[in-house]
């Protein structure tokens, strides 16, 4: 392996996203692998992407926390992540992240495919137009159908345990909820809860890249039987990582490049 300059890569060819939290696809899955090092507006990404393939698709994996998981939820360096997979030719993004379960039946080992969120976050720059530019992009519908079908066909295939939507809270963190809190969640009747999830959805629509988030249910929250923990949530996340892995693989190869929904036209009509 060995780094390299983003001008010294191709980086109109297609490329497909990879944005990982605790759990990415590991590199040794791919072939002719680069770490590379780009600048942004907003200052370096979480981490060096990692550039490589599967199959004949090029593939950029960015690991959202850094290489050792040093940046809490509100650290995370979501502009510049977003703006890095753009500059690199990525059109098409899966994100995984691990998620709390609000309802009985998104239970531990489950995979989902958010198709809502509900922003509960404090602290975050969540676009790329805070000066100049006055941008009120759509977000009524923020995760890409094409990819989203492509997961639950995918996931259906493989006879993975997968809920096809689902309604994510994302909250500031890095701690966890208080029961009172959790409770409230549920009484909107919201589905799992996260700390990452948002502004990166949004920031990728912003971008007109497609998104389409792969959630792994770890535990309970709080609202359940006792407290969530740091050891609950790691032993579980190892059972889900070959899961994740075995859809990933499955997915890439089913990627077009070409797209026809309307992620790609995201800013049409945004702009006052």
């Amino acid at each position: 392996m060995f780094c390299c300059w983003v001008k010294d890569l191709e980086s109109g060819n297609h490329k497909i996203g990879i944005i990982g939290g605790t759990v990415t696809l590991d590199e040794s899955l791919l072939k002719n692998v680069q770490r590379i090092r780009v600048k942004t507006p907003y200052g370096s990404p979480s981490a060096a992407p990692i550039s490589g393939e599967i199959g004949k698709k090029g593939i950029i994996i960015l690991p959202r926390h850094g290489d050792s998981h040093t940046l809490n939820p509100t650290n995370v360096k979501y502009r510049a992540n977003i703006w890095t997979m753009k500059e690199l030719g990525v059109r098409q993004i899966f994100a995984v992240n691990a998620v709390g379960s609000l309802k009985e039946e998104f239970r531990p080992g489950d995979i989902v495919f958010p198709d809502q969120f509900i922003d509960f976050t404090k602290f975050r720059k969540s676009t790329f137009y805070d000066s100049r530019k006055v941008c009120h992009i759509s977000s009524a519908d923020p995760f890409c159908p094409e990819l989203r079908k492509i997961l639950i066909e995918t996931a259906e295939e493989l006879s993975l345990p997968y809920h096809p939507k689902g309604t994510c809270v994302v909250v500031e963190g890095p701690r966890f909820s208080a029961r009172a809190e959790s409770n409230i969640f549920r009484s909107w009747n919201a589905d799992i809860i996260n700390m990452t999830m948002f502004p990166e959805v949004i920031l990728a629509r912003e971008a007109e890249l497609c998104y389409a988030n792969i959630s792994m249910v770890t535990d309970y929250d709080c609202w359940k039987e006792h407290a969530v923990s740091n050891e609950e949530v790691l032993k579980t996340m190892k059972l889900n990582v070959e899961k994740v892995r075995k859809l990933l693989m499955a997915v890439i190869p089913k990627v077009k490049e070409e797209r026809t929904c309307s992620c790609k036209d995201a800013l049409n009509g945004a702009f006052m």
